[in-house]
């Protein structure tokens, strides 16, 4: 819906993340952005209001020019009730879709129950994350892709999607019997706690049984680079260096929705490359993906693409 770019007020800017955070918001295609200038309890008044002349000059000429620059102290709670103003006031709220099948991406996964806790007791595994669209009911049965991913002795990749039911449905602290498009969800299933345990269940989606897209191993995508590495600076050279073209057989890092894996480059021919992901995905055409490529140590953002089509894993049927 919109993007709070958040600015260190004790360091220089821009940092290395914050042009990438910024051309992944230009990616987005995001046209609501609040810039945050944190820290500001650490540093002296002429040290904010240089560097508030500093994050001017990066974000003229981008999405983000003429965005609010709000300066805060997070520790301190300070300016947060302005940084809550400018939210309802400035951002309006999107057109939210009630009436599709719903679909959740996973963000985080956990197991809530304590240890040694007795069998009576242990409650099933908890998956949080933002509805895309559609509304997800306590008592509604559901399923998650990819779900048990496994190889055969040939090496054949099976997918066996998790089929499950809510039993509860909360938002920060509040127990709901509906959740609805926007803000964070945590569903609470009946899926083994075991497979939820700290984010194991990331990069899924969770939706209503039979109404998911497809598993795909492999992906075609067009992509874009990026002209400069964002935050890597060659000797002498004041801007970034160039991002190389991919290469055939280069390991990249994808990212699709909250997913983030390995992806081996087979082919590339002008704007198009095809990707052999490490781990199947749950994923449709015409979805944006991220690329990132390992650099000095650090994986960098390098670019861009969309889903055109790929090889879908048929997941394994219901017993």
């Amino acid at each position: 819906d919109a993007a709070l770019l958040l600015v260190a007020g004790n360091e220089s800017c821009p940092q290395p993340q914050t042009s990438e955070h910024l051309a992944a918001i230009e990616i987005m295609k995001l046209k609501h952005i609040l810039i945050l200038q944190n820290k500001i309890d650490l540093i002296k008044e002429a040290q904010a209001q240089e560097q508030h002349e500093q994050i001017q000059k990066f974000i003229e000429g981008t999405v983000a020019e003429g965005a609010p620059i709000i300066p805060i102290s997070a520790q301190l709670k300070y300016n947060i009730e302005v940084v809550c103003e400018y939210i309802t006031k400035k951002i309006p709220v999107p057109v939210r879709d009630f009436t599709s099948e719903p679909r959740l991406i996973i963000i985080r996964s956990f197991d809530v129950n304590k240890p040694g806790s007795d069998v009576e007791e242990l409650r099933g595994g908890v998956a949080g994350g933002s509805i895309l669209r559609g509304v997800l009911k306590v008592g509604q049965e559901i399923e998650i892709r990819p779900g048990l991913v496994s190889k055969d002795s040939e090496g054949k990749l099976t997918c066996q999607p998790i089929f499950s039911r809510i039993v509860s449905l909360f938002a920060e602290q509040n127990d709901l019997m509906y959740a609805v498009p926007g803000g964070l969800i945590g569903v609470g299933t009946k899926v083994d706690p075991t497979l939820c345990r700290a984010d194991r269940m990331v990069g899924q989606v969770l939706g209503a049984v039979g109404h998911l897209p497809s598993i795909y191993t492999e992906l075609e995508v067009s992509y874009y680079l990026l002209r400069r590495l964002l935050g890597v600076r060659t000797e002498g050279d004041k801007k970034g260096a160039k991002v190389a073209k991919l290469s055939k057989n280069e390991v990249l890092m994808v990212n699709i929705g909250s997913l983030s894996t390995g992806g081996r480059v087979i082919a590339v021919k002008a704007d198009l490359a095809k990707i052999g992901l490490t781990t199947p995905v749950c994923t449709e055409v015409g979805e944006k993906i991220a690329l990132s490529r390992r650099i000095d140590k650090h994986w960098r953002l390098i670019g861009w693409g969309q889903i055109r089509r790929g090889i879908t894993v048929k997941p394994t049927e219901r017993a």
